[in-house]
């Protein structure tokens, strides 16, 4: 990954709700000073991933400042038929659409069928096709999460397209800011990722790595010297941290290890590296 934050890209059809939802997500923004590699753009919006261990570390530590992991979210421009040979804004959607690391595909469930549809029918799956036919055909293959925006559906047609999903989903209504947090941590599992933390008086913070990663490899994601450096880290889980309510008890019963370059990170781990 080139980019040191997770960008989802928003696409869908026209009319399906994509920039409302987009709206909603970055209404949850945080301010880019904290995370010097995102870009600041109109149609990015940097998302804290929602996560209560953080808020506790942070308490514990009676830290001055407590900083999210973030994932950023892409507004792509309105996807039409065609777009992989260029109609529209086809060439430029796709381009931007080969940067991100995942695509959530916003599908409209209608029940008011007075509301124009672009294909003249309301036929959900239908509208699935055509823009996963449009990846395909632009050579894209990303993970992708469904978004089902619900704001207007019957629960009777949501159970029958439910089950007829190509993949893994998650219901919003972005009207009302429901489901957004879910949005989030689904895009976060979906793309393989875990949480560790670091915290003390000065901040606590959550870190993002690929599941899998050992130590050092997760050490890059605070800064690249990490993993040429790593020496070794010491290592408590979240919880036990917690138990303990400060390091120097948990040193005191023994329950933070030291672990060496092979360790394999887990989600929810609190770190300290040495360097």
């Amino acid at each position: 990954m080139s980019h040191s934050v997770l960008q989802i890209g928003i696409v869908g059809l026209p009319n399906v709700g994509k920039s409302t939802l987009f709206n909603a997500l970055t209404k949850k923004s945080v301010p880019a000073e904290n995370y010097p590699f995102c870009t600041i753009d109109p149609s990015i919006g940097i998302v804290p991933v929602p996560d209560e261990r953080l808020d506790k570390l942070s308490a514990m530590s009676k830290s001055k400042k407590t900083i999210p992991a973030v994932v950023e979210f892409v507004d792509i421009a309105g996807l039409v038929k065609g777009a992989s040979e260029g109609e529209g804004l086809g060439n430029k959607f796709l381009s931007h659409i080969r940067e991100v690391d995942a695509v959530a595909e916003v599908v409209r469930i209608f029940e008011d069928e007075s509301i124009i549809h672009v294909a003249g029918k309301i036929d959900p799956l239908f509208d699935i096709e055509v823009i996963n036919m449009e990846l395909e055909l632009g050579g894209i293959k990303k993970p992708t999460l469904y978004v089902l925006n619900t704001s207007e559906a019957s629960e009777k047609f949501k159970n029958e397209f439910k089950s007829k999903l190509p993949g893994p989903y998650i219901e919003v209504d972005p009207i009302f800011g429901t489901g957004l947090d879910n949005l989030i941590k689904e895009s976060y599992n979906l793309l393989g990722l875990i949480t560790f933390f670091t915290t003390g008086e000065k901040e606590s913070r959550a870190w993002t790595t690929k599941r899998g990663s050992t130590a050092p490899e997760a050490g890059r994601s605070i800064h690249n010297d990490f993993k040429d450096k790593f020496i070794r880290a010491e290592i408590i889980t979240y919880d036990k941290l917690l138990e303990a309510g400060s390091y120097a008890k948990a040193r005191e019963r023994g329950w933070i290890r030291t672990e060496g370059k092979e360790y394999i990170v887990q989600d929810g781990d609190v770190i300290e590296f040495l360097i």
